[in-house]
């Protein structure tokens, strides 16, 4: 799957505004799970506002490209939540795997 370069440019741009604080804190504890609960908002929403515009593509109010876009958006958000869902549980079983 092909991304634009605006696509990828707000994506980046997402991911930078998440790694302010949290990332420069790193002797806080809570600083990766303050990360995580921020991009699960930012996810959530995105989800919000596809499942708004195809209420409205339904009505009729909606223009269809932005209704394709949206649930687009949606889709890589989902594809980003279980690739980071795959690599910790990876991450876990690793550990769990070390000789104590």
């Amino acid at each position: 799957m092909a991304i634009g370069i605006g696509a990828a440019a707000q994506a980046y741009s997402g991911t930078s505004a998440l790694s302010g604080k949290g990332m420069e804190a790193r002797g806080e504890g809570d600083a990766f799970s303050g990360i995580l609960k921020a991009a699960m908002d930012r996810i959530g929403e995105t989800q919000a506002k596809a499942q708004e515009a195809t209420m409205q593509a339904v009505s009729g109010k909606a223009d269809v490209a932005e209704v394709v876009a949206a649930i687009n958006n949606a889709e890589i958000a989902l594809d980003a939540v279980v690739a980071v869902r795959d690599r910790v549980i990876s991450a876990y079983q690793e550990i769990m795997r070390m000789p104590i």
